[in-house]
């Protein structure tokens, strides 16, 4: 992968190839890093025993052979050098693929997730390369989303862009600032299945005119030679999810979301039908929702607008289908910026200003008391990194805004206790599982939006951990202080917090099934 990397860099970005080569060591030790942490906590196949023999992390795999590495670089959010490796029983391993390999399963799936391994340290390198000479210089909400250079925070396959050739990663990837040329799809109004208010500007009298991301239309829309594209595109840059795009010039206040079949992390990002059906019914109870809480001004949920898909052979189709959201613009005032609470951490925490205790306590109040408020009324976000942004005004938080409402998990008895009925929704996102409800919501916004922010703010400022998580502690009890006690509180402070199993669900037969395992949660020490 790394050489055939380099053979097209030569070839389309010959500029590229210097620096791809002298990121590719760093990029190789960071995913083999974060595999060396799955390793230390999944319930990973081929695993036997886990242990500490002073500061290594020992691993007796079920052949009675032995991994052993250094224990500090299995940590979450560790800074792995480029010179990191795992003691195997047959010499030092420094391969994701390699460390993969140990574990022994020869299945489908792990040969699957050994090429996803190795896509994700290409492109890490790559975007890493783009990188090398300046940080770009973050002016809008659009910078912000592609500042992030590496990824998912923790997850191997951070960069994995199954399907994209270099030069498409290049062409369309956020962390390369391109502007994307998204097709127009001229769509019979017979072959198209709607929900919500489609814009007037993306229709043509009757034919319906469907962003297509160009990738989608050269591999996708080919098997469909009934369907054709207009001469008219719409200039967009692409935010953090890739498939989701900031226009230009049309659709003021409105971000566009494609379907993509491309491999992103653990999923390919094509649209269900369920979520174009729920998402703008989505949209009026969890807005409905935050205004009865009273907490409209510091929590706001983005809506979905609208959304469709073409019928195809009389079905939805999951790769024919697109999606329109209202962009964080709409909630900006002047002088403000939106930042995803995972480009906090990946700048290192350069776009934020003061005290960093303070900033987090802050950030805390704007946060806390809606989405707690919310989960004991049955409503749980999908609170993550990517789906949750702050607003700063000169680096300071002034309001949080939620979008991405397919996440959401429902407990309709909850929802119904608080005067609320669930609307019809296609989607299994409604349950009565009490442990689901709270692993949505926890799973995101704890062991993930504040462990990240705890880790970048002690790195970049010095403020101790303890601090950190105080002030978030200190906020949770006030908020469930004037909760009616559901369980939550318990599991807000509880012993451990759910992390997904990231390298156990590509491992699974259906691998993207979400799986969790219990961390260490640092507000149990502050309950």
């Amino acid at each position: 992968m790394s050489q055939a990397t380099i053979d097209e860099l030569r070839r389309v970005r010959p500029d590229l190839a210097g620096p791809f080569a002298a990121a590719l060591p760093g990029a190789r030790a960071e995913v083999l890093g974060r595999m060396w942490g799955a390793f230390s906590r999944e319930p990973l196949p081929g695993i036997a025993d886990r242990r500490r023999e002073a500061d290594a992390l020992a691993i007796t795999l079920v052949n009675g052979r032995t991994l052993t590495g250094p224990a500090a670089c299995a940590r979450r959010f560790a800074r792995i050098s480029a010179e990191f490796t795992v003691a195997g029983p047959d010499g030092r391993i420094s391969d994701p693929a390699q460390l993969l390999a140990a574990l022994g399963p020869r299945t489908p799936a792990a040969r699957r997730l050994a090429a996803e391994l190795d896509n994700s340290v290409a492109n890490l390198a790559l975007a890493r390369a783009a990188h090398a000479a300046r940080p770009a210089p973050v002016g809008d909400s659009a910078d912000a989303e592609q500042a992030v250079v590496d990824g998912h925070p923790q997850h191997p396959c951070c960069r994995t862009r199954t399907g994209l050739s270099v030069a498409e990663v290049l062409a369309y990837a956020p962390e390369h600032h391109p502007v994307v040329d998204l097709a127009l799809l001229a769509v019979p109004a017979n072959r198209w299945q709607a929900s919500g208010d489609w814009p007037q500007a993306l229709r043509d009298g009757e034919t319906v005119l469907m962003p297509v991301h160009p990738w989608q239309r050269d591999n996708m829309l080919v098997q469909h030679p009934d369907l054709a594209v207009t001469g008219q595109t719409i200039p967009a840059r692409p935010l953090l999810s890739l498939r989701t795009l900031a226009p230009l010039d049309v659709l003021a206040g409105c971000h566009i979301k494609t379907a993509l079949d491309v491999q992103v992390t653990n999923y390919r990002r094509t649209i269900s039908p369920a979520e174009v059906t729920d998402g703008p019914a989505l949209s009026d109870l969890v807005c409905t929702v935050i205004d009865k809480t009273g907490y409209g001004d510091s929590l706001q949920a983005l809506r979905e607008l609208g959304g469709g898909s073409v019928r195809v052979r009389g079905a939805a189709s999951a790769s024919l289908a697109a999606m329109i959201r209202e962009s964080c613009e709409r909630h900006l005032a002047p002088g403000e910026i939106a930042v995803p609470l995972t480009a906090v951490h990946a700048t290192g925490a350069t776009l934020i200003a003061g005290d960093p205790v303070r900033w987090l306590a802050d950030f805390a109040e704007l946060v806390l008391p809606p989405a707690l408020t919310l989960l004991s009324m049955g409503i749980a976000l999908e609170a993550h990194g990517q789906n949750t942004l702050v607003v700063l005004r000169d680096g300071r938080p002034v309001r949080v805004l939620y979008r991405d409402l397919d996440g959401v998990r429902i407990h309709p008895g909850r929802l119904d206790a608080h005067g609320f009925a669930l609307p019809p929704l296609a989607g299994n996102r409604a349950s009565d599982d009490e442990w689901a409800l709270r692993t949505k919501l926890f799973g995101g916004l704890l062991s993930g939006v504040f462990s990240e922010l705890a880790d970048v703010l002690s790195r970049a400022y010095d403020a101790a951990p303890e601090a950190l998580w105080a002030a978030v502690a200190a906020v949770g009890r006030r908020v469930y202080d004037d909760l009616p006690d559901s369980g939550d509180a318990a599991a807000f402070f509880g012993d451990t917090l759910p992390l997904k199993a990231t390298i156990a669900m590509r491992l699974a037969d259906a691998p993207g099934t979400a799986q969790w395992v219990p961390i260490p949660n640092p507000l149990a020490r502050h309950r």
